[in-house]
Order: C-alpha cells, then sequence, then structure tokens
C-alpha cells in the first residue's frame, strides 16, 4: 500500500468528517471519522513516518464515540412522507426526460414530462402541505411547459415526418424499400478507467465481421445465457439507454430474491431504501472499510467487492463505480427514487445485464440482512451483491471463489497460485516478489 496515498485519504476524510460535524450531520461525521481513522491505521502499517497517527487515531475515535448518541436521537427522526419521495421521483422523472430531451428524443422526453406532470398532480392533492404543494406545482408547470414547447416543435419541423411521408430530394416521395435495421453491438468492460464516461462509438457497416457477433457465438451466447433459470442478455451498446424513471415505484417481475435460512430465522418483511433512511444514495465514498457482511454467506464475494474498491480509490480509476447504472452526465451511479437499477457483471464469457429493484431483506430489529455500507445511508454495496445474488439464484449462496467473484465484477483475468506446501512449484520468495513488484 501507498502511505502517501493513505496520508491523503485520511486527510480528505477528516477536513469531511469535521465539516459534516460542524453542519450537525452526525450520520455522515461518524462514517468519516471511521474512515480517516482506518486510513491512519493502513497508513502506519505501510511504514508512514507521520509523527502520533496513533494519537490522531484515538482522537476520531473518541470523537465517534462521542457522536453515538446523536446519530441514534438523529436515527429516530420521522422519514419522509409517501408524498415527499413522490416528489423525489418527480424531479427525477423530469430529469431523465431533460437529458432525451438533450439527446433529441423528442417522444421519449414527451413521455416523461407528461408522466411527471400526472404524479405531481396526484400528489398535490395527497397532501395538505401548502409548502409542497407549491414545489409539486412549479414543477408541474415546468415539466408541462417543456412537453408542450416540445409537441410545437415537433409539429413545426419537417424532421417530424415519418420516412415514407418526407418528400425525396427531386420532390418525391422514396420508393418503399426495406428500412435500414439498427444495430447493437457487445460492450465490453471499460479498461480505459478515465474519469468522464466514454462516448459509444457507432460501428459502421464498413467494419470487418468480426466486430459483431457471428451466428456461432450467438447460439453459443444463447446456450449459456440461462443461469438458475432466468436469462441474462449480454450487455448491449442499446442498453445505454434503458430506462430508469417510472411513475410508480419499479418491482422486479420476478419476484424477491430467495432468502437463505439464517436469514429466515430473523426475517421481518422486505423494504426499500426510503423506508429506513432519511437521505438515500448511492455512493459518498467508495471505500473498502464501509463494507460489512452480515448472515450472507458470500464472503469471497465481499472480499472481492473491497479489492474493487480499494483499487479503485487508490488509483482513482473507475472500477466498480462502472457497472452500476443509472449513472449522471459524469458517469457516476445515483440513487433512483423510482427503484430501478442496472448492473454490469461478466457471466458466462461476456458482460452481461442484471435489472434488479431496490427491495432489500429487513430483519426483525430493523437491520438489513445483506452486506451494506457502514454509512446506512449508501446502497452500492447492498445493490451490488443483490444483482451478483439473483444470478447466483438467491440469498441462499452456497459460496464461490474470490477468483469467480472478481472476475465477475471486473472482467479481470484471474490468476490462481497453489500455495500448498507439497506444491513443488510454489516457491514463496518468487511469488512474494511478483506480488510485490505488481
Amino acid at each position: 500500500m501507498d502511505c502517501t496515498a493513505l496520508e491523503h485519504d485520511a486527510v480528505k476524510f477528516a477536513k469531511t468528517a469535521v465539516i459534516c460535524d460542524q453542519n450537525g450531520k452526525y450520520n455522515e461525521a461518524v462514517f468519516y471519522y471511521k474512515e480517516a481513522a482506518q486510513a491512519l491505521i493502513y497508513a502506519g502499517m505501510a511504514g508512514s513516518k507521520l509523527e502520533g497517527i496513533q494519537d490522531k487515531v484515538n482522537e476520531y475515535l473518541d470523537r465517534v464515540q462521542a457522536l453515538h448518541n446523536a446519530v441514534q436521537a438523529q436515527s429516530s427522526d420521522p422519514l419522509k412522507s409517501k408524498q415527499q419521495v413522490d416528489l423525489e421521483r418527480a424531479h427525477f422523472l423530469v430529469t431523465q426526460a431533460f437529458e432525451e430531451d438533450e439527446k433529441g428524443n423528442g417522444g421519449e422526453a414527451i413521455e416523461l414530462y407528461t408522466q411527471a406532470v400526472e404524479l405531481c398532480i396526484q400528489t398535490s392533492h395527497d397532501t395538505t402541505d401548502q409548502g409542497l404543494q407549491g414545489k409539486l406545482k412549479q414543477l408541474a408547470r415546468q415539466a408541462l411547459d417543456r412537453a408542450e414547447g416540445l409537441k410545437e416543435s415537433q409539429s413545426a419541423s419537417p424532421l417530424a415526418q415519418s420516412p415514407q411521408d418526407r418528400p425525396g430530394p427531386s420532390g418525391a416521395k422514396p420508393s418503399g424499400g426495406p428500412c435500414p435495421v439498427r444495430q447493437f453491438f457487445p460492450l465490453g468492460p471499460d479498461f480505459s478507467l478515465q474519469d468522464r464516461p466514454q462516448p459509444v462509438r457507432p460501428v459502421q457497416s464498413s467494419e470487418p465481421q468480426g466486430q459483431r457477433y457471428t451466428s456461432e457465438e450467438i447460439e453459443v451466447l444463447r446456450s449459456t445465457s440461462k443461469i438458475n433459470g432466468i436469462p441474462f442478455v449480454p450487455f448491449m451498446s442499446v442498453d445505454l439507454k434503458e430506462r430508469f424513471a417510472f411513475p410508480v415505484p419499479f418491482s422486479d417481475k420476478l419476484g424477491k430474491l430467495a432468502l437463505s435460512p439464517k436469514q429466515k430465522t430473523i426475517f421481518s418483511r422486505w423494504v426499500r431504501p426510503d423506508e429506513i433512511c432519511n437521505n438515500p444514495t448511492m455512493i459518498l465514498s467508495v471505500s473498502s472499510f464501509s463494507i460489512k457482511q452480515t448472515v450472507v454467506s458470500d464472503c469471497s464475494f465481499v472480499a472481492s467487492l473491497a479489492i474493487s474498491a480499494a483499487y479503485e480509490r487508490r488509483y482513482n480509476k473507475k472500477l466498480i463505480t462502472s457497472i452500476i447504472y443509472p449513472q449522471n452526465r459524469r458517469g457516476e451511479p445515483e440513487y433512483n427514487p423510482c427503484g430501478k437499477y442496472m448492473v454490469k457483471l461478466h457471466i458466462n464469457g461476456v458482460p452481461r445485464k442484471v435489472i434488479i429493484d431496490d427491495f432489500l431483506p429487513c430483519g426483525q430489529n430493523g437491520e438489513l440482512l445483506c452486506s451494506y455500507s457502514s454509512n446506512r445511508n449508501e446502497l452500492w454495496v447492498s445493490l451490488i451483491e443483490k444483482a451478483y445474488m439473483k444470478v447466483m439464484g438467491g440469498y441462499d449462496f452456497p459460496g464461490s471463489n474470490s477468483n469467480i467473484d472478481l472476475h465477475a465484477l471486473t472482467g479481470w483475468i484471474p490468476e490462481r497460485i497453489a500455495m500448498h506446501s507439497d506444491n513443488q512449484s510454489f516457491i514463496k520468495d518468487d511469488t512474494f516478489r511478483m506480488l510485490y513488484q505488481r
């Protein structure tokens, strides 16, 4: 580990913790104080020469302990009302509509704007909170104005005509013929690892056939796409246009995941994030330190998730965050109040899309019965685990190994080293030197 990078992490997390602490955001402050303390502990293990590391660690942990009572008091605050959640969903609909609008997808944008207007009107009737009613009416007015503007521009533009009705260069309508079929192509993992999302380059018809799936490859994909009775199709370029905004919360048509025996003994109900936390968010900080495992026997997967998070944070390269959708314009995964997510996993040789809702198993004491982040508002740990458990047949997971799980998350080709004492080809000094140099 790079002790300098860990020292910088500790400073960054400590500054964020102090700001949250001063603003009364004790839950977030506890999270960042812990992150700062753990970063300093690892920096010391990596050979940091900073003075007073242990004293500073103790100072942060003492503050964490002092804030626990405040955090517990804050956690008893009432959750957002249904109408407040509906307002968030309406905002998300408008945001998605605006993005479709910018892409030139007028029809899709109009539909989303219209759904946002209808949701705002319905929610406004369901609440007596005048402040909330004002926000809903303002959002509805903005969405309605934009939808009407789009309709007018479409009706006035010759591009709104269908290709069959549009006159050709000589004024005559084009002769009837087969319309060109849109083709979509397989997308592999993004190994460019840039901060900005990479645009999908359209594949021209003049490119060699090797850029597309052959009929033999399609047949192989068809036979390997059904896993545990569920088809998981390859992740294609068209999947980047997946719709995530809905006027009602999304529910997986395949139902809830099967629970493990340990989960069943303490299971209470399935909950959505807005039912257990005040401010759900996808990611506050990508950190291996914040990942907590519970009763699901997927320690190899949790270890792989921690490795991926540590790599992303250490090298500042998008790795684990690039596989979660929806994403904002910066390519960062975002919380979806509509409850639908898509995760890209490498399964059976190709990246595949896994669609999930945001229902999570909850215990009798209100605790999550799945892996989670130590910051209760963060969702990325629970949702990525849920996507992988869906592929594996449910939370009753028999276990795997980190080679398989890390490949599923990253697409990296695993290298396995047998370290048994009876393995004559294993030379411990050479292996350690190789790992150290990498």
